[in-house]
């Protein structure tokens, strides 16, 4: 077995993520934003789907979603979370746990604002993981919210919006030959406030 040195280094949890994020864009395939989202109903249910990163920085990773949903229930009523990368063509993933907040009011609008009209009357005539009777009854509907927004824009649901998660911790994730993975966990340092300690972990 030859001696390999760690590679996951550096002392900004924001700045690895940075980077390896600009691989994963220049190297993935499909979706190279693409995250599972873990929530938590207030009894500690769990669930799991994926979503697509659309922000990130120091103060976040920021994701939309029907806030009428049941991951968007679940983050109003039990506000933490947990997110992970995985980027199969690097051989990489990234653990994410923190804190959510909402986005402000002027953000969401923003981002809605951005995405094709399609996705916005797809979002006013969804009623986000409710039983539907039929896809021909949804494609009704959608039918009537495009014509009741004919040649004006579609402004965004009221129950539309984004969330952020605050990170707490960390952890990058390097496969190695024979299952002898690298992982480094970060956590906040207690004695400087908006840094990061860090620890490797055995596989």
């Amino acid at each position: 077995m030859s001696d390999e040195q760690d590679t996951i280094l550096g002392d900004s949890p924001f700045v690895l993520f940075d980077a390896w994020f600009a691989d994963a864009r220049r190297h993935e395939p499909n979706d190279p934003n693409g995250v599972a989202l873990a929530t938590a109903s207030p009894d500690a249910a769990p669930s799991l789907r994926m979503v697509l990163l659309k922000d990130h920085g120091p103060d976040g990773f920021v994701f939309y979603t029907n806030a009428q949903s049941r991951k968007g229930g679940e983050l109003l009523a039990n506000p933490q979370a947990a997110m992970l990368f995985h980027w199969k063509s690097l051989r990489r993933q990234i653990r994410i746990e923190g804190a959510i907040e909402q986005v402000s009011d002027a953000l969401a609008d923003a981002y809605f604002a951005s995405r094709p009209r399609d996705s916005q009357i797809g979002a006013h005539a969804s009623d986000q993981s409710r039983p539907m009777a039929s896809r021909g009854a949804f494609l009704a509907r959608i039918a009537k919210v495009a014509a009741r927004h004919m040649g004006r824009d579609v402004p965004r649901p009221p129950h539309w919006t984004g969330f952020r998660l605050i990170p707490r911790a960390f952890e990058f994730w390097q496969d190695r030959p024979f299952r002898l993975h690298e992982r480094r966990h970060f956590l906040p340092d207690p004695a400087a406030p908006g840094g990061w300690t860090s620890t490797l972990l055995y596989p």
